[in-house]
């Protein structure tokens, strides 16, 4: 995790030579762990940079399956005209604990890499944030732009059923804001909230069998009628169920300079990507309850 960071943790704001860094370490790990990339570029008009080119990496691990589990946040960091934000939390820890998973998982995702039914797929957008002011059409560029695409282009399944690409998706689980030191989740959305508990229930687990590198719970076994505009909202407008992991309260830290690495706790952020490995794992069917403890206690 330390060693993707080094290479996450500056400012990457659209247009930027940072930015453009970014975009090519994510796909080149992408591809360096045996991922089909797929990089989604498109331009559109910002209210003050002109018109922008942005990139929407996308890592999947057998592109011909016919459905996926969605693992998603944004690589993107806030534009200050007044300082160069870096955005620890908003997104740069997220993106880490997404490439930290495929690569401590590669050996059990490799199992699975050649199934058509269900398969793994990693989203980063581009251009979450807003350039001057949240509006509909100045936040959300990159999800707004591939929900659209994914809605409008089609896929033959193995019975020869021609579907909507945004059909495939079977849950998009959202990562924003983590990476300080005490997060707080919630259940967002009640078709997913069955979802959900299996995260709370993974975590009581892993504390019980002291796997947790601090015994500090984050998941709360409760819902949340907060309402959260993020870049799942294209995609929920679209009917895809989705699983929002975003602290609440946010971090006091927020959209300000603050947000570096000084406040990243790696021991509560690899607590959470523990949790995620099993949510992964059980989801792909990788793991079967009665297996859990024997075959995941040495790997987590």
């Amino acid at each position: 995790m330390d060693q993707v960071l080094n290479n996450i943790l500056i400012p990457r704001v659209v247009g930027t030579s940072g930015h453009d860094k970014v975009q090519n370490y994510i796909a080149s790990q992408l591809r360096k762990w045996g991922w089909d990339v797929e990089i989604d570029e498109f331009q559109e008009n910002t209210p003050n940079f002109g018109r922008l080119t942005f990139k929407n990496i996308i890592g999947t691990l057998n592109p011909k399956a016919e459905r996926f589990l969605v693992i998603a946040c944004h690589y993107d960091s806030k534009y200050f005209s007044s300082e160069d934000f870096i955005g620890a939390t908003d997104s740069a820890v997220p993106c880490a604990m997404m490439l930290n998973l495929i690569k401590v998982m590669k050996n059990d995702l490799e199992q699975i890499k050649t199934k058509r039914d269900l398969s793994l797929k990693l989203i980063f957008f581009d251009g979450e944030e807003a350039f001057k002011e949240w509006t509909k059409t100045d936040s959300l560029y990159g999800a707004r732009h591939l929900a659209k695409k994914m809605d409008q282009t089609n896929f033959y399944t193995l019975d020869n059923e021609n579907i909507k690409n945004i059909q495939r998706i079977d849950i998009m689980v959202l990562l924003d804001l983590i990476g300080f030191s005490r997060p707080q989740f919630y259940s967002f959305f009640k078709p997913t909230e069955r979802w959900y508990i299996r995260l709370v229930d993974a975590e009581q687990r892993l504390a019980q069998m002291g796997l947790l590198n601090i015994p500090q719970l984050t998941f709360n076994r409760r819902s949340s009628n907060s309402y959260i505009e993020d870049d799942h909202i294209p995609f929920l407008l679209r009917r895809v169920p989705i699983l929002h992991l975003i602290s609440t309260p946010f971090p006091t830290e927020w959209h300000t300079s603050a947000d570096n690495r000084n406040i990243v706790d790696l021991q509560v952020t690899e607590n959470i990507n523990k949790v995620l490995r099993i949510f992964v794992a059980e989801y792909l069917h990788l793991l079967e309850e009665e297996q859990f403890e024997e075959n995941f206690k040495a790997e987590l």
